[in-house]
């Protein structure tokens, strides 16, 4: 296992495309959030009596403990982003037939997969340690008191790491059976930022929501929409949001051992072409 960790990273080192996205990926999180936080604070600043009663009502998002779910939330939008750098690892390996040299060298067909599992579990832990850091910084810089314990929301680091394993493991799937970069990004980034969001609103008019079990929705659920948007919306709606995460949760981990489960089978059938 430590040998194909450090094989993987040491193609990842080499490769001048995956520091470019990671850095990409490094100016969006703080970016979004930045923007948010700037939309939040000139509507809770206006001189209304309505805006002073919305900020007693939903507080500072971008104050601990709550800062832990807004900066997930949002930072999750971008989930697009080292998706590309998924694809291309993968469909590179067969544009370069590295995927056989890999198996000549007397690695196993499982040792392979396992490897790009490797993969997108670094990259996920690469990204949860970015939202981390937004998070914290974003948590100290803010003005105003938090409502609780510093810790009291950190448990959504979990939720979107698993979010960010599951979605880049999607992305993974899609560029394993296409194996052509640009065709693979081209169908997950039509799926995920058009297709799925418009039949998730489709379903949830005309089919009782069953939109919420389509492969991103799934584990999007796993984090709600921020208090200072869902309260304002509906404070029923955002509470059953939060009494779905675990069935999201479970949903989620099913969703990626199954992905995980068609690669290795897929890869221990098909010719090594």
């Amino acid at each position: 296992m430590i040998k194909l960790i450090k094989t993987e990273w040491l193609k990842m080192r080499k490769y001048t495309a995956f520091w470019w996205i990671m850095g990409l990926t490094a100016l969006a999180y703080p970016g979004i959030n930045y923007a948010f936080y700037m939309v939040y604070d000139n509507l809770m600043n206006q001189p209304t009596q309505a805006s002073k009663m919305a900020k007693m009502l939903i507080g500072n998002p971008f104050t601990f403990p709550e800062v832990w779910h807004t900066v997930a939330y949002f930072s999750s939008w971008f989930v697009f982003i080292p998706a590309v750098v998924v694809i291309m690892f993968i469909s590179n390996e067969y544009s370069f037939k590295t995927h056989r040299q890999n198996i000549i060298d007397g690695w196993s067909r499982k040792q392979f997969i396992t490897s790009k599992l490797m993969d997108v579990m670094i990259i996920s832990l690469l990204i949860s340690v970015l939202y981390i850091i937004v998070s914290m910084v974003s948590g100290y810089a803010s003005k105003s008191e938090g409502s609780g314990e510093m810790w009291d929301k950190s448990y959504f680091i979990g939720l979107f790491t698993l979010q960010t394993f599951a979605q880049l493991s999607i992305a993974f799937l899609i560029g394993f059976l296409v194996k052509k970069a640009f065709i693979a990004l081209g169908i997950f980034i039509f799926y995920f930022l058009i297709l799925e969001n418009i039949l998730v609103g489709l379903f949830k008019v005309k089919v009782n929501d069953i939109g919420r079990y389509l492969p991103f929705e799934i584990s999007d659920r796993m984090i709600p929409v921020p208090g200072f948007l869902g309260k304002l919306e509906s404070a029923e709606n955002y509470q059953k949001a939060f009494d779905d995460i675990t069935l999201h949760v479970i949903l989620t981990l099913i969703l990626s051992v199954i992905i995980w489960g068609i690669c290795y089978w897929i890869n221990s059938k098909k010719d090594l072409k």
